[in-house]
């Protein structure tokens, strides 16, 4: 290519445009050049004019705004990174907590037991005879001395008139031999033998009246009778000491139970170091628990614990009475009872609610330590009293127990404690609303 060439292709490419163009489109660069060769130099200026002004009309509005939207996204990214995004940090959950005190606590221990009367009579013949009448109904309550039975008493009245005859016979002989014996009309000796027949038939007179009186049977205590064991018309015997009814004292009532020995030399030995303090003599409260689950209203006392241990089983018997005015416990049923045995003073308590028990044994509570965060801690338990459980290890006081919101305190996360009241409403006060509402 020559001088006068390249200075004319310098001249064609003067225009502001047409050199942006050129350089900026590779479409229109090529034309361009391809117009330098094939025509003229005044039609190719032409020909970047027209692309010039093209590009002017359709594609600088478009570069413009795509250009201007570009500069704007990468104002707002640089504004973006210049700040950090805003956290939403919701405040610790409110749990329900009692705080551990020592408090004085009755040691208790349930035992089965059944139910035995204070007293049991077995009304029974004591003469041979035929029963005419049945002076009671079954199942009511009789008093001492009240007739049951009327057995015939002909035969023993016949034999209680002869004993009468007899004795005024022999009464009669020993008073006229008293003045003869004096003066020697009779001997000392038949004197002597008077007064002694006289002496037996006042015994014999008594027996017959004794054996009278037994045909009128009537009940030896005051209680409950049972069913008829024999009926009118039924001969009854004395040699076979035919049984008649059965009389049942139901109240006051006794609770036979027994204890194993192991339990009581625990319990002597916590009451030997002070560990426990021993209930005052007559204090000692004895609860039932009936069949059905229900407590019974009425607390009885324990009266007295056996000195032997059985030998067999290892268990040592106790008793306790148990007042019975509505004759609701019954002779022979079964039921446990609660027996106070000693007080500990200084008991350590946790409501069993705020325990949880795992599948091991092991039971464990939640903490709120000083710092306001959940800890769980492993606790060692003892009985159970009322609803709550006596703790013997890892628990002092005045540490706070979660009871209310167990399921929002995890180990490490920090709630707000708030008094626990049973007998309230224990729910705690509306946090604020989650996340994404």
């Amino acid at each position: 290519m020559g001088k006068n060439q390249t200075y004319e292709t310098n001249e064609r490419l003067k225009s502001a445009d047409a050199l942006w163009v050129f350089n900026r489109l590779p479409m229109a660069r090529n034309n361009a050049i391809n117009h330098f060769y094939t025509e003229p130099a005044e039609a190719t200026r032409t020909t970047l004019m027209n692309v010039t002004e093209r590009w002017k009309l359709t594609w600088k509005p478009r570069a413009t705004v795509v250009w201007g939207m570009m500069v704007s996204a990468a104002l707002l990214a640089l504004a973006g990174c210049s700040r950090p995004p805003a956290q939403f940090a919701p405040p610790p959950p409110e749990v329900g907590v009692v705080t551990i005190a020592p408090e004085s606590v009755s040691l208790t221990t349930e035992l089965p037991g059944r139910i035995n009367p204070v007293r049991v009579a077995q009304v029974r013949a004591r003469v041979d005879g035929i029963v005419l009448r049945r002076n009671f109904r079954e199942g009511a309550d009789v008093t001492n001395g009240e007739v049951l039975y009327q057995i015939d008493p002909a035969p023993y009245q016949a034999t209680l008139d002869s004993a009468n005859a007899s004795l005024m016979q022999a009464q009669l002989l020993a008073q006229r031999y008293q003045p003869l014996v004096g003066i020697n009309a009779v001997s000392k000796q038949d004197y002597d033998n008077a007064v002694a027949a006289a002496a037996q038939a006042k015994a014999a007179q008594e027996i017959a009246a004794v054996n009278f009186g037994y045909c009128t049977v009537t009940a030896p205590i005051s209680g409950q009778i049972g069913a008829a064991l024999v009926t009118e018309g039924a001969l009854v015997s004395q040699s076979a000491a035919t049984e008649m009814a059965l009389v049942t004292q139901l109240d006051p009532i006794y609770f036979d139970f027994t204890e194993s020995s192991t339990e009581v030399l625990r319990l002597r030995r916590a009451l030997e170091n002070g560990t426990l303090k021993t209930a005052a003599p007559g204090e000692a409260k004895v609860t039932l628990l009936l069949d059905d689950g229900t407590t019974y209203q009425h607390p009885g006392k324990l009266l007295f614990s056996d000195i032997t241990v059985d030998p067999t089983s290892g268990m040592i018997t106790l008793r306790a009475e148990v007042p019975n005015p509505d004759h609701l416990l019954l002779p022979g049923m079964f039921a446990r009872g609660v027996l106070e045995q000693a007080v500990d003073a200084q008991a350590i308590t946790v409501p069993q609610r705020g325990v949880s028990i795992g599948p091991n044994g092991v039971a464990t509570v939640m903490v709120v330590g000083a710092d306001g965060k959940v800890e769980a801690r492993v606790i060692k338990i003892g009985q159970a009293v009322g609803t709550k459980w006596v703790v013997t290890d890892g628990l002092k006081a005045g540490e706070q127990v979660i009871v209310e919101g167990l399921q929002k305190a995890m180990p490490g996360m920090p709630v707000k404690p708030v008094p626990f009241n049973a007998a309230g409403d224990n729910s705690p006060s509306p946090a604020a609303p989650a996340m994404g509402n």
